[in-house]
């Protein structure tokens, strides 16, 4: 069975995260991926570690957990960029790709001859996707970042973490590397769709996307960045606390933490009723949800005390009953072991060419159709070198042993 974008070769010039998403995007959806590295270093992201694989015998290998997340479904091949040889392979690749990806700074893959409208001529239906921190424009478009830079600048840190005037309190960035995720997502959202464009126009023209981690963080503040707009006010950072209903947010028990939404009227009375409070719900502060918001600090004492006396497993059971919206606070070791992760098949075992016992995160896309069922492991460095070279170019093996001794490949 073929998987949704079979027949679509993507070169994948990216390196550390955002950009190689894509890719890993892209390739579990089907397409083929050959990624571009630095010879003998490789993506910068394959030394973020510890913790790095182990290979069968209990022996560290050079995969950083890091790079293994991001670069599944993926060919390896070594070319150095700054050479002319390694430039006329990237241009020869990308003549027969549909998608390039790069996450370069703005203008240095121009400077190898490797920019889109080099590329472009090339390959017109060539759909070109470009991520920078900071956009191809504006008066920052040269400067360098990272994640947390972004988290910063563009209001994610400002509505995360506890308020101010609590213990700890202050602006806090995600424990994830979030904007490049997110970055991701609109990046494979946006090759999609131009791919989708060029093949429906009769033109067949691909296109240049421009993508900034910066304008991702600003378009995924969402409702919190709107309700600014719309006020001209900040809404407060709430830590734990939820701000769609109340009680929201996370609640200490004897073992643990549990999060619990009561998003409505509805619930706030099964709710009282699964713990045993009538009191709560003849409260007349309490009536209504804007009431309820209006009064946490009549509601969430009483609740805290409360739900400190039993352990988690005993909350989640009475509100699961009661059909409210609940959950415990799942170290990872929790998640992986959660009934409902394994059920639903979020992680996948795939025999790596160091380690025949690698799990990978596996994607969450179920399709009826066409399943996502192809999990090649992360490869090695340069593993594909010379099936790529001597397969889609035609070198011969003297050819890619010369190209190896200039140290080109």
């Amino acid at each position: 069975m073929t998987l949704p974008l079979t027949g679509v070769r993507v070169l994948d010039l990216s390196r550390v995260l955002a950009g190689p998403l894509v890719g890993q995007m892209l390739g579990d959806l089907g397409a083929e991926v050959i990624k571009i590295e630095r010879p003998e270093v490789g993506d910068d992201s394959r030394n973020y570690g510890p913790p790095f694989l182990k290979d069968d015998h209990g022996v560290k290998t050079g995969e950083s957990g890091f790079y293994l997340s991001a670069n599944r479904n993926k060919q390896s091949v070594t070319v150095d960029l700054s050479t002319l040889q390694g430039q006329d392979i990237v241009r020869r690749l990308a003549l027969q790709s549909d998608v390039v990806i790069e996450n370069f700074r703005v203008g240095a893959l121009a400077k190898f001859g490797l920019g889109y409208a080099r590329l472009a001529a090339l390959n017109p239906r060539l759909v070109y996707l470009s991520i920078t921190g900071y956009g191809q424009t504006g008066e920052m478009a040269h400067r360098p970042g990272y994640d947390a830079i972004f988290q910063a600048i563009g209001g994610h840190m400002a509505v995360t973490g506890a308020p101010d005037e609590l213990s700890g309190g202050g602006p806090m960035r995600s424990g994830l590397s979030l904007v490049d995720i997110l970055t991701s997502l609109y990046a494979s959202i946006a090759v999609l769709a131009a791919l989708n464009h060029r093949d429906r126009h009769p033109a067949k023209q691909g296109q240049y996307i421009d993508l900034a981690l910066l304008d991702s963080m600003v378009a995924a503040l969402s409702h919190r960045g709107m309700q600014y707009l719309i006020s001209g006010k900040a809404s407060p950072r709430r830590g734990n606390v939820g701000a769609g209903g109340s009680p929201s947010g996370a609640f200490r028990c004897a073992d643990g933490l549990i999060v619990l939404t009561v998003g409505n009227d509805s619930q706030w009375l099964r709710f009282c009723s699964a713990i045993e409070r009538p009191d709560l719900a003849a409260d007349q502060r309490l009536a209504t949800a804007v009431k309820r918001i209006e009064n946490r600090e009549v509601l969430s004492p009483t609740l805290e005390a409360m739900f400190l006396e039993r352990d988690r497993a005993h909350w989640l059971a009475i509100l699961e009953r009661a059909d409210i919206p609940c959950g415990p606070v799942n170290e990872l070791d929790e998640v992986f072991a959660d009934p409902q992760v394994r059920q639903r098949g979020m992680t996948v075992p795939v025999s790596h060419p160091l380690s025949a016992a690698l799990t990978l995160i596996a994607n969450p896309i179920h399709y009826s159709a066409t399943p996502l069922d192809r999990y090649r492991p992360p490869p090695t460095l340069g593993e594909h070198t010379e099936s790529v070279l001597s397969g889609l170019l035609g070198m011969n093996e003297s050819e890619i042993s010369a190209l190896r001794a200039a140290r080109v490949i």
